[in-house]
Formats: C-alpha cells, sequence, structure tokens
C-alpha cells in the first residue's frame, strides 16, 4: 500500500493524514496502516525532513492546509505535541476533516482550542487507544467505587524519552478514581523525607527508563488486603491500531468531541 501524494490519490475504505510522520508513533501508525488492505495514508507530515515511511512520501507539515484540501482524506491522526496538535486541530477544521489525537501533555488553553475545533469537526481525543487500558480504566473505577477508604497509589513507567509526566493515561485514570472517591481530593507526585501518607492523597510516581513502551500500575491498600491492577503494552502497534479504529469509526461523523470510550461502546462500525 502506498500514498503520500495529493496528486495521485489512494483509492481505500478509509483514507487518512498522518501528522509527526517521522516520530515513534507516526511512523507505527503509518506502518499498521500499510498492514490494512482497507485503509491508506493519503496524506503524511514531519516538520522535519523525512524519508518515506513504508512506501508513503513524508510531506513538509507546513503544506498541511493545501494537502488536506487536494487530498480530502477522511480523517487525520495526529501523535505530535501540544502546540503542534493544536495546530493541526485548526487546519483540520478549516479543511473540514476529522481528527483522532493520542498527544497528551496539554495545558487547559490548548485543550480549549481542540474543543473550539470540535465546534466544526469531530475530534477524538484520547490519552491511551489500548483497549485493555480502557479495560483497566473501567475496573479501577469498580474497584476504588467498591472499596471506600481504601488507600490507592498509581505508578507508570515509560521509555526515557517520554517528555510529559505523569504519563496522560495516568492523569485520566487518575481523574477515574476521584470521579467515585470523594474522600481522595490530592494528587502527592513522589515522597522524600519525612512524608507520612496524609488523608485525601492519592500517590503518583512516574518512572523513565529504557525503551518501555508502556506499563499503569493502580494500588488499592486497606483492611489488612491490597489490589493491583496493571496494565503493560508489548509495543506501539497496540496503540496504532486502536488509533486506526478511531479514525474509522469517526470519518463521517457530526462535529463534536469524542472519546475512545465511544469507539468501545458503539464498535467500529459507522
Amino acid at each position: 500500500m502506498s500514498g503520500g501524494d495529493a496528486d495521485d490519490p489512494v483509492t481505500a475504505d478509509l483514507r487518512i493524514a498522518v501528522t509527526g510522520a517521522g516520530g515513534r508513533m507516526g511512523r507505527e501508525v503509518i506502518s499498521a496502516a500499510a498492514d490494512r488492505e482497507d485503509v491508506a495514508v493519503a496524506v503524511a507530515v514531519n516538520r522535519t525532513p523525512t524519508d518515506p515511511v513504508a512506501g508513503v512520501a513524508v510531506e513538509d507539515a507546513d503544506r498541511l492546509d493545501e494537502l488536506l484540501a487536494a487530498a480530502e482524506p477522511d480523517a487525520l491522526v495526529d501523535f505530535t505535541g501540544p502546540a503542534s496538535a493544536v495546530a493541526y486541530a485548526e487546519a483540520c477544521a478549516d479543511a473540514g476533516v476529522p481528527m483522532v489525537t493520542g498527544t497528551t501533555g496539554f495545558a487547559d488553553a490548548q485543550l480549549d482550542s481542540l474543543r473550539a475545533a470540535s465546534e466544526s469537526v469531530p475530534v477524538l481525543k484520547a490519552s491511551n487507544f489500548a483497549r485493555g487500558v480502557a479495560a483497566l480504566r473501567r475496573a479501577v473505577r469498580e474497584a476504588a467505587a467498591a472499596l471506600p477508604g481504601y488507600d490507592v497509589e498509581l505508578t507508570e513507567t515509560h521509555h526515557n524519552a517520554k517528555r510529559d509526566a505523569p504519563s496522560g493515561t495516568a492523569k485520566s485514570i487518575l481523574d477515574d478514581v476521584e470521579s467515585v472517591r470523594d474522600d481522595l481530593d490530592r494528587r502527592v507526585h513522589g515522597r522524600e523525607g519525612d512524608a507520612p501518607r496524609e488523608s485525601g492523597e492519592i500517590g503518583v510516581h512516574a518512572r523513565r527508563a529504557g525503551d518501555v513502551t508502556g506499563e499503569h500500575e493502580v494500588l488499592l491498600a486497606g483492611n489488612r488486603e491490597s489490589i493491583e491492577l496493571t496494565h503493560r503494552a508489548g509495543d506501539r502497534g497496540v496503540f496504532a491500531e486502536g488509533a486506526l479504529d478511531a479514525a474509522d469509526w469517526l470519518a463521517g461523523r457530526d462535529p463534536g468531541w469524542y472519546e475512545f470510550g465511544d469507539v468501545l461502546d458503539a464498535g467500529s462500525d459507522n
């Protein structure tokens, strides 16, 4: 499967644009698309010069507006950085292209910009596209609600090049816990010195080492027992596959703000 030239449109059930094509996740998305007979990459862009990825030509990201207008992809998939993702969302809004983003680390004002784009096109934002993480989050909500008064600690581990800490997925899990536990309202990031646990705390620990794809562990302890709920991603391909599922589901939908849970609840059929 090839693509990436707006003058030679690619025919497929789902035609996508990929930003950050030279990055870890951009490459994974393009490779995952190449493995699917019904998906093609119509546009791929990167902010620095990049050789073709899985046979797809990578264009200058500054040309995204014109490339989207020429190729008219069904959806754009983004795993870049907060500032870039906001710019790409604005380009999608102008071109009428749905956007799927797995970028994390947004400031409040940047999230506001994404939501503004969702008034013109469908925007699906997720901190994690692994189906197992969605199941983990649901399990954590159930466990935290069923165990009032139990202490909660969250530990996440990622590769040594990850910039934001804690991870976006960790923040989503913390939001889940706080949504069902009114007694937990203060996040403590690591501990040092004389630091006994105080009421209302959720301990948060971020580790960065090697090439770990992603691990999230939630510990609930109390009443002389403990429960650990853990998800480990074997490689980034699981996130790319989930993002493609999301793009397939999002294409053609009404403008609005969507989450990966919407995809899992409704299935991938449009």
